[in-house]
């Protein structure tokens, strides 16, 4: 595995941070998850469960083990600072501010591995008037300017259905960051504070939509960008069954194809037609037959046609299903890997809280009996 070898200290809690060390453990890494002693991380704890234990925790925390100390005692610090001495990278994700108040800043921690790489994922970064303000996903995309077009003309925004922020710059942004930190160590370089900042991360998802506007282009509008319904080529369409098809006929050699199988070659010059004459056209013809129907007919052709699934139909897609994407294991469900992985990728379950502590701790000279002195104690 390419990230063998390689040792990842995981102090973070729910999904960025989750799913950046599971992204790293993947690819071959120990991913050691370090947990407050008792509760652990919050999403252990979120229904539906699996033995006890939360199977959206499951579906992120593959390929780790996991241990508990508690960083507020000193005792526990200074077992944390010897993992920290035998470790490539640190994972955080607490409010800034808040690593240094527990004497494990920066400053610390690069005293004690010179060539470490510290990655601290926060909502609004280290520094600027919102670095200590409190965010979910939702506040990042709608600063960013996201949730405001994800609307009908004139409408409400809806949340997305996905934690862009989160996933796209939390986790797999910080993940990219950590690997040419690495890339940068592994050449001769010093370790390196990575300040990764989901806001940050979101704006970047929009680098075209702000390069127009900003660049004398038309204002963006909700629902009428070209990529949200402005164009008929390129939006969603009701079938006569409520459900949907996900037209994505964009290009012109798409867009002939697809009306001449709609037998409507009268719309062949229409796709990048904004009015609404043109789009009632097509809603009328995608509203005559019912989603598989048209998924039927229209299968095969060059037309970039796709039936709107529902999340339990996934699974059955033919592509997902060659592919084995959608796994099944005893504690729930999760989600292949995007990147192509040799055999033998997946070598963890998900831990349970602290189940690694005596075989992490035995690796920094803590014996059984010592162990349990800090389990008294409260340390683990």
């Amino acid at each position: 595995m390419d990230l063998a070898g390689i040792r990842i200290l995981d102090l973070t809690r729910l999904l960025p941070g989750a799913f950046c060390t599971m992204l790293l453990g993947d690819q071959g890494a120990d991913v050691i998850k370090v947990e407050e002693p008792r509760t652990g991380d919050y999403m252990r704890r979120l229904p539906p469960l699996v033995d006890g234990q939360g199977v959206v925790f499951n579906s992120l925390n593959r390929n780790k083990r996991a241990i508990t100390l508690n960083l507020k005692a000193e005792e526990g610090r200074e077992l944390f600072k010897r993992l920290v001495a035998t470790a490539d990278v640190v994972v955080e994700g607490n409010r800034p501010g808040v690593m240094d108040r527990l004497g494990l800043g920066w400053g610390t921690l690069r005293t004690l591995r010179p060539r470490l790489i510290l990655c601290s994922i926060t909502g609004y970064g280290q520094d600027g008037p919102f670095a200590q303000r409190a965010g979910h996903d939702l506040n990042y995309m709608a600063t960013a300017g996201a949730l405001g077009l994800n609307a009908s003309p004139g409408g409400m925004p809806h949340p997305l259905a996905v934690q862009v922020a989160d996933i796209g710059a939390g986790g797999t942004g910080a993940a990219a960051a950590i690997l040419a930190a690495l890339v940068g160590v592994l050449r001769g370089g010093d370790g390196r504070h990575l300040d990764v900042s989901m806001l940050d991360g979101a704006l970047t998802w929009l680098a075209m939509p702000v390069a127009e506007v900003y660049g004398g282009g038309e204002a963006a509008v909700a629902g009428r960008t070209r990529l949200t319904g402005r164009y008929p080529c390129y939006r969603v369409y009701q079938c006569a069954d409520g459900r949907f098809l996900a037209v994505g006929a964009l290009e012109p050699k798409f867009w002939i194809a697809l009306v001449e199988a709609l037998s409507r070659p009268d719309l062949e010059g229409r796709h990048l037609d904004d009015s609404l004459e043109a789009h009632a056209e097509l809603e009328a013809v995608f509203r005559s037959r019912t989603r598989d129907q048209w998924a039927a007919l229209l299968d095969g052709l060059d037309v970039c046609v796709e039936p709107v699934l529902e999340l339990a139909e996934v699974e059955r897609h033919p592509q997902v299903a060659a592919r084995g994407l959608v796994r099944h294991h005893a504690g729930g469900t999760e989600v292949a890997p995007a990147v192509p992985l040799p055999e033998g990728w997946r070598r963890l379950d998900p831990p349970r809280l602290g189940q690694h502590n005596q075989e992490v701790l035995a690796e920094l000279g803590v014996d059984a009996g010592r162990l349990a002195e800090l389990d008294v104690a409260g340390v683990v």
